[in-house]
């Protein structure tokens, strides 16, 4: 991966929310939540904050549960090679409503920096189109969102995109650790009742 031509994640995920503002999104934890809330906090972000390889899952949960809705996951390579597994279970289901999002630096943002599997083989939208997704996009350019966006406002079938970013150490943008206030307020942007 040569960083001087990847994407400034940030402005690939502001560049995403302003273009599907009504998207229930999920980050996973790190750099992606960062990067979201950095684009504008909202009721219908829900940040990880553990739960490492549980974005995909949860997505397809919320995918499921709300199949009016474009559900977004917006993940990193280290975030999502640890939930491959959930790619073949999203395969299984097929919700047309999800898509996957990972911002891919080709590192373990979290644990130092250390080369990710993307920079040494591994092709995530190859895992996905294994799996059964029923798209995939390697996103090298901003120009490509608008189709990525399109693809995510238009709830016709679950695919994955891989965004290349480059691996910059980023000031940190933190929401809330509160994580029964962040399911309350989710909950209630939904329409549904609080616990």
């Amino acid at each position: 991966m040569n960083d001087t031509s990847a994407l400034d994640r940030r402005a690939v995920v502001k560049t995403l929310m302003s273009h599907c503002p009504d998207a229930l999104v999920i980050a996973g934890l790190g750099s992606s939540a960062y990067d979201l809330f950095a684009a504008g906090d909202r009721d219908l972000n829900f940040y990880l904050w553990g739960a490492m390889g549980g974005a995909a899952c949860i997505g397809l949960g919320l995918a499921l549960a709300q199949p009016e809705k474009s559900v977004l996951v917006i993940t990193g390579d280290g975030e999502q090679l640890m939930g491959m597994g959930a790619l073949a279970t999203i395969g299984a289901q097929r919700p047309p409503n999800l898509a996957i999002v990972v911002l891919d630096n080709g590192h373990f943002g979290e644990t130092g920096m250390q080369k990710s599997h993307t920079v040494q083989g591994t092709s995530l939208t190859g895992v996905a189109a294994a799996c059964g997704l029923a798209w995939t996009l390697e996103i090298a350019q901003m120009s490509t969102l608008q189709q990525l966006s399109q693809r995510i406002n238009a709830r016709k079938g679950c695919g994955l995109a891989n965004v290349r970013v480059a691996a910059d150490a980023l000031p940190r943008a933190l929401p809330t650790r509160d994580a029964v206030l962040m399911k309350n307020r989710f909950r209630a942007a939904l329409g549904l009742a609080t616990l």
